[in-house]
């Protein structure tokens, strides 16, 4: 690692400082209010002030921060690997959401707890890391608090960017502030990227390729979906040899697109039954009238019922169940992609067994789509008429489905081979016991 001393502090972090010491009574205030809205108790809102409500465990402990649900939750399956390498660990994760919060503490390793992160304040920053003393933090994908890389750093803490993750507005934004990006990514011992392009925007910011490294997609390796058994087959033994396809985390303004490609695809597969699981489920009232406006029929799950021969459209208006609709049917349009939306997981399919179609709009897996489309895990549609061709090939020659399904695992193959690179370089940056 180079000299951190040779990339010092410019003015922009120096303001930053100052801004965040005078805004810190309005920011916790703001983030106090959401905690409790969510009924945390007063105890753990004051974490975010720095003030841990757990002791500091004996031994090295490894720190993980993560932004919200999908990086928290994607972080658990390289803890238990970890924990497994090294019976002697400790881990702390943080995390800003209840949701995430909350889910967390459903799932958590062994020796690992939870926390609210502090504040970006000097003393919210420095009650946390005083109190936790991590051997390692480790920063999940591109959630960076500049006092808190900073201050973690100075107090001797080896850092680690992983999964790292910019979208190109990102690039663009932190790339006009080369100085003060440089300085920011120059407190990472190390830097391990989910793709190589990732690896080419850190560079452009000013991070040093000694240090970076292509890492697993940690995304890709987090536990599958929950799926009842019972309801699994009760549904499979309702909808029997008929052929099924899935439009899943569907949108206000994409069901159209959906539908106007279902009913093309009934012309040549009459018996063709649609699985439409909305990310909002709330709004299977507006979704059973576009069904029946479009002269489609359809039965709603949310009404406990189950299709029938002459169901055309299964509206899965729940929660909780799409890994279900994952195992019923191995062909699925991720929804929140046909439009401007960001896209949702596509290894949550992958992990059922299934190939992915996705829209142009999926930016937030930009990265991850471009590659799943090249080794051929997955396929873009942008219309109706795309998504019927898209659709209909899968269907009418089975073995091309066949295909794109095991390109699907062997790209999960690979990121678990990468997974285990991960954790010795992460073992790697650890002090002796």
């Amino acid at each position: 690692m180079s000299d951190q001393s040779q990339v010092r502090p410019t003015l922009l972090y120096h303001l930053y400082r100052g801004a965040s010491a005078l805004l810190a009574p309005l920011m916790w205030s703001k983030v106090a209010g959401k905690l409790r809205q969510h009924g945390v108790p007063e105890a753990r809102v004051r974490e975010r002030q720095g003030y841990a409500t757990l002791p500091r465990p004996a031994g090295r402990l490894i720190w993980f921060h993560a932004a919200s649900v999908g990086e928290s939750l994607s972080v658990l399956t390289l803890i238990h690997r970890l924990g497994e390498a090294a019976p002697d660990l400790e881990f702390l994760i943080t995390s800003g959401t209840p949701t995430s919060a909350d889910l967390i503490a459903k799932r958590l390793p062994p020796r690992t707890r939870h926390q609210f992160p502090p504040l970006d304040t000097g003393a919210a920053v420095a009650r946390f890391l005083n109190h936790w003393k991590p051997d390692l933090g480790v920063f999940v994908e591109s959630e960076l608090w500049p006092q808190m890389l900073v201050r973690a750093r100075g107090a001797g803490v080896p850092l680690v960017l992983l999964n790292a993750r910019l979208s190109p507005k990102s690039v663009a934004s932190w790339t006009k502030r080369h100085a003060t990006a440089r300085f920011l990514l120059d407190q990472f011992a190390l830097m391990l990227t989910q793709n190589a392009q990732t690896a080419v925007n850190l560079k452009a910011m000013g991070a040093d390729p000694a240090r970076l490294k292509e890492g697993s997609n940690l995304k890709a390796l987090s536990d599958p979906l929950p799926v009842d058994q019972n309801t699994l087959t009760e549904v499979r033994n309702a909808i029997g040899p008929r052929p099924v396809w899935v439009a899943s985390s569907t949108h206000e303004g994409e069901e159209e697109t959906v539908l106007a490609a279902h009913k093309a695809l009934l012309v040549d597969h009459p018996d063709l039954l649609l699985l439409l699981a909305p990310r909002h489920p709330n709004r299977g009232d507006q979704l059973e009238a576009m069904i029946a406006e479009a002269g489609l029929t359809s039965i709603r799950r949310s009404r406990d019922a189950l299709p029938r021969t002459s169901t055309q459209v299964y509206l899965a208006d729940t929660l909780g169940e799409v890994g279900i609709w994952y195992s019923l049917c191995p062909l699925v349009l991720l929804g929140g992609s046909l439009r401007e939306i960001g896209g949702h997981n596509p290894f949550e399919v992958m992990q059922a067994g299934g190939a992915v179609l996705t829209g142009p709009g999926g930016y937030n897996f930009a990265e991850s789509f471009a590659e799943l489309i090249e080794v051929g895990a997955a396929k873009e549609v942008t219309s109706a008429e795309t998504l019927t061709h898209a659709v209909g090939a899968w269907l009418t020659e089975p073995h091309t489905l066949d295909t794109a399904r095991d390109r699907a695992r062997g790209f999960l193959a690979r990121q678990s081979d990468q997974m285990d690179q991960t954790v010795t370089a992460l073992l790697e940056l650890l002090p002796q016991k």
